[in-house]
């Protein structure tokens, strides 16, 4: 069996041990691309590439959020969801501190310390999902269910197209 050169990340790890089914998609990395960008270089739709947010509530506290790519997450939506005055995003570093990889390039798989991790409910209907491989220019395409079996996130409806949201850059 030939061995591929295809990084293994943390997240890949994590994947391999819950014998998550899965296909690693390497792209030239655009800092400020986004979603758009990967979705254009896979050629797939925006909507089922899959961001992973770093926030924290008004004490600091850091959670995830999975988000379609075409979305942004309501704050407001959040926040009232969690019983807090306010959900925003972290500052890159601190994103960077609290996941273990750098922003442009987080998994929601093998984060660096234990979160709690909010999935937009409608992202679990999609037939396939890409989410970050845990590096820039890596995205992995699985099942939304297998995600929700290893990750077990909270289903919620946060999601808004307005300006009232939160893109991110997870």
């Amino acid at each position: 069996m030939a061995k591929d050169n295809l990084p293994v990340t943390a997240a890949i790890r994590v994947l391999r041990e819950h014998g998550v089914s899965h296909v690693r998609h390497v792209y030239d990395y655009e800092p400020r691309g986004g979603t758009a960008h990967s979705a254009a270089c896979l050629g797939v739709d925006e909507h089922q590439v899959i961001k992973t947010l770093i926030m924290q509530d008004d004490h600091e506290r850091p959670l995830v959020v999975l988000m379609h790519g075409d979305r942004e997450v309501s704050t407001k939506a959040l926040a009232r969801l969690l019983g807090v005055k306010s959900v925003q995003p972290c500052q890159p570093t601190t994103a960077d501190r609290h996941s273990g990889y750098q922003v442009g390039g987080t998994s929601p798989f093998g984060l660096r310390r234990p979160m709690p991790i909010y999935m937009e409910r409608t992202i679990a209907s999609l037939a396939r999902v890409y989410l970050n491989g845990g590096r820039r220019g890596m995205l992995v395409e699985i099942n939304p269910a297998e995600a929700m079996r290893v990750l077990r996130p909270v289903l919620v409806d946060v999601a808004t197209s307005g300006l009232d949201g939160v893109q991110g850059t997870g």
